[in-house]
């Protein structure tokens, strides 16, 4: 493995176990080695090197927004009038709780945030703050309506992630038996 923001060198047992942990990072590592035919120390001993080199950067539990009140998902595109004023916007927009990403884009807008507030009170007010930020020239919001597809998960398997995402899907089985109703799919 490489150090430093480049690719890593990851093998097929670095990518497997990167895929299990993704999937579940509460798994013992005893059944991580089971899965890819290691010992638990020699899985320890990887998943370590995976941590040093930066591969793997935490362990989170992934919430259900609506569940704990956050209701209002917002898109927001922030124009900057000069690019010196970028990471200065980047460094006051981190102390800005309902800010879950900040993203320097190519397009119509110099930064797009995506955040998460209470109700629409709640995002007016982040949406003043952020306008407040010198170098803030103009901002557009974008209120989510509905999520059909959100992704915490990098596929690791092949180049583009279809091939394990339409197996998880049950694609799959639906190419090998496509005269099959749906309905019939899950006694296959």
């Amino acid at each position: 493995m490489k150090t430093g923001d480049a690719q890593h060198d990851l093998d097929a047992i670095d990518r497997h176990i990167l895929s299990l942990l993704q999937d579940n990072c509460r798994l013992p590592l005893a059944k991580i080695g089971e899965h890819v035919g290691l010992s638990a120390p020699a899985v320890t001993e990887r998943v370590k090197k995976l941590e040093d080199s930066g591969v793997v950067t935490g362990y989170h539990a992934i919430l259900n927004a609506r569940l704990v009140g956050m209701d209002i998902t917002a898109f927001i595109g922030v124009s900057i009038g000069h690019p010196k004023a970028i990471a200065n916007f980047e460094r006051a927009v981190e102390a800005l709780d309902g800010v879950l990403e900040c993203h320097h884009v190519t397009g119509e807008h110099t930064l797009l945030l995506k955040a998460k507030t209470q109700n629409t009170s709640s995002l007016e007010e982040l949406i003043r703050c952020v306008r407040s930020i010198d170098g803030v020239v103009q901002t557009e919001t974008m209120v989510v309506l509905s999520t059909h597809t959100e992704r915490q998960q990098l596929s690791l398997d092949d180049s583009n992630g279809a091939g394990k995402r339409a197996r998880r899907n049950g694609a799959e089985k639906i190419a090998r038996h496509p005269d099959k109703s749906v309905q019939h799919l899950k006694g296959i």
